[in-house]
């Protein structure tokens, strides 16, 4: 990642990261870069919780990629805290080109720094290709995740 570096987002960065999730066969049909009210709101949610960490690649002010990164509590594990990622992106003129392993060694690193015994991701079924970049950094296929659109 020479040249490139992970940093905190910003509010100013929200329009380029809903660009990278619109720029996804999954995301194009479910995100809008038109009206930002929502993403701001969001953002604003995030940004203030400290169990939160939005991240953006930054590859000379241009933002190439992104992750969430969340802390979580719980009582199993012995009272563990385990890390979350979520709505993993980088941008499609650039994959192939390792930033998505370093910002993952990032995160994984940032989870251990803070404490973390475990951490943890979802992943659309369909994504075949994702799936084997997660098993290559040593994700294992443990669980079976579900949802309730509400």
């Amino acid at each position: 990642m020479t040249g490139v570096r992970v940093r905190t987002a910003t509010r100013e960065d929200v329009a380029a990261i809903v660009a990278l999730l619109v720029d996804d066969p999954l995301g194009a049909t479910r995100e809008t870069e038109g009206e930002q009210a929502a993403y701001l709101r969001a953002f604003d949610l995030i940004d203030a919780d400290p169990a939160h960490e939005l991240v953006v690649l930054d590859d000379d002010g241009e933002v190439i990629g992104t992750l969430q990164l969340t802390i979580l509590p719980g009582l199993s594990r012995g009272g563990a805290l385990r890390a979350q990622i979520e709505a993993v992106r980088i941008a499609s003129s650039r994959r192939g080109q390792g930033l998505g392993e370093g910002l993952f060694r990032w995160a994984i690193d940032e989870s251990r720094r803070r404490g973390a015994v475990i951490v943890q991701l979802t992943t659309d079924a369909s994504r075949e290709g994702a799936h084997r970049f997660y098993e290559r950094l040593g994700f294992v296929a443990s669980h079976v995740g579900m949802k309730l659109p509400l």
